[in-house]
């Protein structure tokens, strides 16, 4: 987990596994790593069990773990012991052994029981879907805030899964029965620390809410709008942060590589400013403890100016990707207008054949005219890599921030620079009188929302 976090106790390693005559392997655990293919019920019709696989592969790979072997079982009906079947358990079982697997990646959903079955049948540490992208998380957060977020993730995941993580539920303690039972179980003592912490970290979360709230006011009185990156996992979304900031996030090509979220100056074809702000990865499937604790971080999302849907076109899936992020943010309440006001980004265009690079340019070029059309938001065909198209993209972007202008009168007293200096940055003065009263008449073209933020200021 991350270093500021408090990782959640688990189970040991179960006995016989190494006899205390072998030394420890020194290097990286071994990996096995199963996707099960439900043919009825399947998680996502859209996508081939042959792809899930390879992004669970990428998942293991993400935190270290060196994948031995991997494969798609086909599952007709989930064994409620084990989920698997019992005879793909005993040939599993032997390639544990031959492989000398340390931990078993289940891509998918298993209860507590399911898991403690199949540590025990298999020999070893097995985790499912949602405990290896926590664990993910866990190692990626470096902000005292996404430390706290993960680990509030994982004591929810927890929680729920007392039955798997504690070996030691037939202990009592307290009492001897003579006032309300038998005395505290441990499990019961298990669930209220962890409720306890969970209190705790949501206290904590709440004030950096408060203060990262400090933080947006005070940028909403820097005449700069706010674009927000978003997009699937390794969609490209630093290395475009990068090329339009020129800034030195990392960006590597490694799912979740961003988790805490940056924010850098962007400078538009007009010389205008935006912030931009980088935002941690979506993927399929993100549990559910993840969406909810990280609800306040993507509150920026909510808050922007400007989304910008980054996609990797050149992934086999990324009409799939782009509907799970779009799920994602109807789950985080960004409306259907707001997500039709973006911007999507079809990214990697320097990875495609000519034919396929063809068509993406050619679908681009029919939604860049500022509007949603039939077939969905504006596009913007880009390479973040090679810098092909994004002074494409930085036009429309500027478009986008300057489109929905309303033509109000304002006034404002001369010696009130800053709102003068605020009225010149966020809109287009078209006309301006100033009177002997010290007193200056504007006839400005201002958005929506920075009308909003005028007024507020002007209250203020």
């Amino acid at each position: 987990m991350a270093r500021n976090a408090k990782k959640p106790e688990v189970d040991q390693e179960p006995e016989g596994r190494r006899g205390p005559e072998e030394p420890p392997r020194v290097g990286p655990q071994r990996a096995f790593v199963v996707h099960p293919h439900q043919r009825k019920g399947a998680r996502d019709l859209r996508r081939t069990p042959e792809a899930s696989l390879a992004e669970a592969v990428g998942l293991a790979g993400a935190i270290g773990l060196e994948v031995r072997h991997a494969e798609v079982v086909s599952v007709q009906l989930p064994n409620p012991r084990t989920f698997l079947g019992e005879g793909r358990v005993t040939t599993m079982k032997g390639l544990v052994a031959e492989e000398k697997i340390d931990i078993l990646i289940f891509d998918g959903p298993l209860t507590g029981a399911q898991q403690r079955n199949l540590e025990k049948e298999l020999d070893c540490k097995v985790i499912d879907r949602t405990g290896l992208i926590l664990e993910i998380f866990g190692e990626r957060a470096r902000t005292r805030e996404g430390a706290l977020q993960v680990e509030l993730a994982a004591l929810q995941y927890q929680r729920g899964r007392l039955v798997r993580s504690w070996t030691h539920l037939e202990r009592q303690r307290g009492g001897f029965g003579f006032l309300g039972g038998p005395g505290e179980t441990q499990i019961e003592a298990d669930r209220r620390h962890i409720d306890d912490r969970i209190k705790v970290i949501k206290r904590d979360l709440d004030r950096s809410k408060k203060t990262r709230g400090i933080h947006r006011d005070n940028r909403a009185r820097v005449p700069w709008p706010v674009v927000a990156l978003v997009g699937y996992t390794n969609a490209g979304k630093s290395t475009l942060f990068n090329r339009l900031t020129k800034a030195d996030v990392l960006a590597a090509d490694m799912l979740f590589a961003t988790l805490d979220p940056t924010m850098r100056a962007l400078e538009l074809p007009s010389g205008r400013k935006a912030i931009l702000s980088d935002t941690v990865g979506f993927i399929a499937d993100l549990p559910t403890e993840l969406v909810a604790a990280f609800r306040a971080t993507l509150e920026e999302v909510l808050q922007a100016d400007l989304i910008l849907h980054v996609r990797d076109v050149a992934h086999p899936d990324s009409e799939a990707q782009r509907d799970d992020v779009l799920g994602v943010l109807n789950d985080l309440g960004v409306t259907a207008e707001t997500q039709a006001h973006a911007i999507e980004i079809l990214n990697k265009i320097d990875l495609l054949d000519d034919d396929q690079r063809r068509h993406v340019e050619n679908s681009a070029a029919r939604r860049s005219g500022g509007a949603q059309g039939q077939d969905g938001p504006q596009q913007a065909a880009v390479s973040a890599t090679t810098g092909e198209g994004t002074d494409r993209l930085l036009a429309a972007i500027e478009e986008k921030l300057s489109a929905g202008r309303q033509i109000v009168d304002l006034d404002v007293p001369l010696s009130d620079g800053q709102m003068m200096a605020w009225i010149y940055a966020k809109g287009v003065v078209h006309e301006r009188t100033d009177d002997g009263d010290g007193v200056a008449h504007l006839k400005v073209g201002l958005s929506t929302a920075d009308l909003g933020r005028f007024r507020k200021r002007k209250l203020a």
